[in-house]
């Protein structure tokens, strides 16, 4: 632990600046928008049905989200709260990426096993891929050429060429992979596998894996770590993993996959997110239904904020 907190002080030179984080709530159908420096709920929007996967456009402007029993993905005006769209999405959207560009948003589709494609200027599905079963995690690689996708039941990663639109290779992972994240340089791809409680290191040229990790919350049942949401620090040095049931994050290094310690956070603790300046952390607790606030300088919990029935997704803005 004193050595994650040394070297993150170290990397913390970043200037502090405004930055609003928005949580998605699953049942109650609703987005809590949250002052990340006040630490303060700013508002509640209400937006579809079953609000999960989130994330930012590269221009900062506009939120994407999963509505996944309305079947769509919502573009939503994050100066206002306003839907300025609601794009089709395929059955039962979950997790969302965006390209580089900020033009196509894609979409796990967990009941038909594919993944969708949606250009979002043009606002529609511009192209369908099929991969594993209940394909969940979605990312892109920094450089626009990799789309991936993971398959909690058929258990593997799948790589599709983002220019072709075809899988090139399908990964075995260790049991119901979720939460798919490259690193900022794209080399590395981490997933984190529920149910075997391990995150694994893919190189992503050779597409082999070349690390896992393991955890061991104190006091707590392995049964209950169950990691999901990862999330790398600005300066790229640090990764912290949301465990689940566990209720703790994880601190992980991220070149030698050393865990350097754990904070106990809110119940079932599924995704999160770090502000621009690295200096805290906010996670969506999803039994609990509220947020945890990370001072990650001290590794401890400075604040729990209030939002809705089954917090699931964190996306922050500066």
């Amino acid at each position: 632990m004193k050595c994650f907190l040394a070297m993150l002080l170290l990397g913390a030179a970043m200037p502090a600046g405004a930055a609003t984080v928005y949580v998605t709530n699953e049942r109650a159908g609703t987005i809590t928008v949250i002052d990340g420096d006040a630490l303060k709920v700013l508002a509640t929007w209400e937006v579809g049905k079953r609000p999960r996967g989130i994330v930012l456009s590269p221009d900062r402007t506009t939120l994407y989200v999963c509505a996944s029993d309305d079947n769509a993905v919502l573009a939503i005006d994050r100066a206002t709260g306003t839907i300025k769209k609601t794009l089709p999405a395929g059955e039962d959207p979950e997790m969302l990426a965006i390209s580089p560009d900020g033009r196509i948003v894609v979409t796990s589709n967990e009941r038909e096993s594919q993944v969708s494609g949606i250009d979002v200027v043009a606002g529609r599905i511009a192209w369908q891929t099929a991969v594993g079963e209940e394909p969940e995690g979605m990312a892109y690689s920094p450089d626009g050429r990799w789309v991936v996708s993971t398959a909690e039941e058929s258990n593997e990663v799948s790589f599709i060429d983002a220019a072709t639109h075809q899988v090139v290779a399908n990964l075995p992972m260790p049991e119901r992979p979720r939460h798919a994240e490259f690193t900022a340089d794209g080399r590395k791809l981490w997933i984190s596998s529920e149910i075997a409680g391990i995150v694994s290191v893919i190189d992503v040229a050779t597409r082999k894996v070349e690390r896992e990790i393991r955890f061991a919350p104190p006091g707590v049942n392995e049964d209950k770590i169950l990691p999901d949401g990862i999330r790398f620090t600005p300066d790229g040095r640090h990764a912290l993993i949301a465990l689940g049931r566990a209720n703790h994050v994880a601190l992980v290094d991220a070149a030698s996959g050393a865990v350097n310690g754990y904070v106990p956070v809110g119940k079932r603790v599924w995704h999160l997110g770090i502000t621009p300046d690295g200096k805290r952390a906010f996670t969506a607790n999803g039994v609990s239904g509220d947020v945890s606030v990370i001072d990650l300088a001290s590794a401890k919990v400075i604040a729990t904020l209030p939002a809705g029935a089954g917090a699931w997704g964190v996306a922050v803005a500066p």
